[in-house]
């Protein structure tokens, strides 16, 4: 059992639909303790895919057994290409075999897509049912893990069918980090190093001289980088729960990024993480050409990501399809478009991002022209 001196307790404060966020080392053993408090009854059903599910699914089931919580367990194949509509349906059915009620928890227990499809699947099941993450990847654990947005990809883009659903509680346990490749623990790094440059510049500062340890797996530096980024996501989150405004901060190099993993068809040959810090490179290329931002700022934020072997341009994913007109066309299926007017989210610089709904559109083209070119 985990005594609370080992857990940090975020909360993410939306009224009655409140919850925490627990940040420590060796959580995954001491869920059931934890779980206890949120469950409606004694009774979950773990999700979790092919990766993941033989290095912590033991773990899990046995501290909820010792709880006296029933449990059943669902393993999804790995990676992005799971979050569509047809394991969607699988899963849904899969999870009504089980002879569910609506006091049934799931558990999402691995990354940003597991969390993803887990949380959908719980906002649509009997129309609503409590869920629990427990992220396993740095991006998951800074980033998609908090703040209720739960969806699958469809062949026009990513996200674009979900719902808000916020969890009853996420369990980041640090030590799941440990068991990440490189390029997946990097990957989250892109969305950490993000809440830097978009709203905390003295955050991007404690990264260029920290990241280093970030990424080598010191637990000291790995806690306070997830604390932090939890603790701007819950800020916003509270905010501005349905995006409506401010919250959309969070998406900077999402537009960008998401256009490039559609074109990829989701292969899984461009992560998340990596097609985001390619679009943060180019949103901050694109602040400058306008004039918004410093180009030193730009500079800085560029080093900074490749000198983490992150990549700041699509050149390497190019295709004879992979055309500037075809990513702004990708670009046009977002979510964040209104009235066929593209959203960005661009800079002043560090720490400074703000929401621009009027940008031409040549700009942004030429923006691509220049990625794909450079």
């Amino acid at each position: 059992m985990i005594t609370q001196n080992f857990v940090e307790r975020l909360t993410v404060d939306l009224s009655s639909r409140s919850y925490d966020i627990l940040i420590g080392e060796g959580l995954i053993a001491s869920t059931g303790d934890l779980l206890q408090p949120v469950l409606p009854q004694p009774r979950v059903v773990i999700i979790s895919d092919e990766q993941v599910a033989p290095l912590y699914l033991n773990s899990l089931q046995a501290s909820l057994e010792d709880a006296g919580i029933r449990q059943d367990a669902i393993i999804l194949p790995s990676g992005e290409a799971t979050k569509n509509i047809s394991y969607l349906g699988e899963l849904t059915d899969r999870i009504l075999d089980l002879q569910i009620d609506r006091q049934t928890t799931l558990v999402a227990l691995g990354g940003g897509v597991i969390g993803d499809i887990t949380g959908f699947a719980a906002a649509i099941l009997l129309r609503g049912l409590p869920f629990v993450q427990i992220p396993t990847t740095m991006l998951a654990q800074v980033d998609s893990s908090v703040g209720g947005k739960t969806a699958i990809n469809t062949r026009h883009g990513k996200n674009l069918i979900g719902a808000f659903y916020q969890p009853r509680l996420v369990i980041a346990d640090i030590d799941t980090l440990d068991t990440l490749s490189e390029r997946e623990f990097l990957a989250g790094y892109a969305e950490t190093v993000k809440y830097g440059f978009l709203g905390d510049a003295s955050f991007f500062y404690w990264l260029e001289e920290n990241g280093a340890a970030v990424c080598a797996g010191d637990k000291t530096a790995r806690r306070h980088a997830v604390r932090r980024s939890c603790e701007m996501k819950a800020e916003f989150v509270a905010a501005d729960e349905l995006e409506n405004d401010r919250r959309a901060l969070l998406n900077l190099g999402h537009t960008y990024g998401h256009a490039l993993e559609a074109e990829s068809s989701f292969d899984g040959q461009l992560l998340h993480g990596e097609a985001v810090a390619i679009g943060m490179a180019m949103a901050f290329d694109l602040s400058v050409t306008l004039g918004l931002c410093p180009a030193e700022d730009a500079l800085r934020a560029r080093r900074h990501l490749a000198s983490h072997n992150l990549p700041t341009q699509p050149r390497n994913m190019a295709t004879s399809e992979q055309t500037p007109e075809t990513l702004m066309a990708h670009m046009y299926h977002d979510k964040k478009t209104v009235s066929g007017r593209l959203t960005l989210i661009l800079l002043r610089g560090l720490g400074e991002a703000f929401i621009a709904h009027d940008i031409d559109e040549g700009a942004i083209l030429n923006s691509w022209r220049h990625a794909l070119s450079s």
